[in-house]
């Protein structure tokens, strides 16, 4: 695993587990809503889609849970990609208290280490960002 240090803390990416929940169990602010899903709302929807496709990951900082994102191997991927072999990073967020500390970008700098050594099949990673959504679109370009 590699670990990302940022502001003296240790950023680490863990598959999801119910003991998490409490820690990404944040509110997001209505202008964060617009663009993206809370950690239960990702969570509802993956246990609706009941297909075995999407992945929810916690991100953490050292063994604090302070974000969440979603693998997701569905067919929505196909709206940015033909490749089989991709996956689609969704519902991204990262505690308002812990905003602005470089977590999120960290975390993406990370995803592509974690898909690597979880999903040896996995080539491409997508994801899509609305351009209004500054904070996370600059988060994007910076993790590459």
């Amino acid at each position: 695993m590699k670990i990302f240090t940022i502001t003296n803390t240790m950023i680490h990416l863990k598959f999801f587990k119910q003991d998490d929940l409490s820690g990404v169990s944040y509110a997001l602010d209505e202008n964060q809503m617009r663009f993206t899903a809370t950690a239960q709302q990702a969570l509802k929807s993956i246990s609706e889609r009941d297909d075995d496709n999407a992945f929810p990951v916690t991100i953490f900082e050292n063994d604090t849970p302070v974000g969440f994102f979603v693998l997701d191997f569905g067919k929505d991927k196909f709206e940015l990609t033909d490749n089989e072999n991709s996956v689609l990073v969704r519902s991204l967020s990262v505690n308002p208290q812990m905003q602005g500390k470089g977590i999120g970008k960290a975390a993406m700098l990370e995803v592509e280490h974690f898909v690597r050594d979880r999903f040896n099949t996995c080539d491409e990673i997508v994801l899509a960002v609305n351009q209004k959504n500054e904070s996370a679109y600059h988060i994007y370009l910076q993790a590459g």
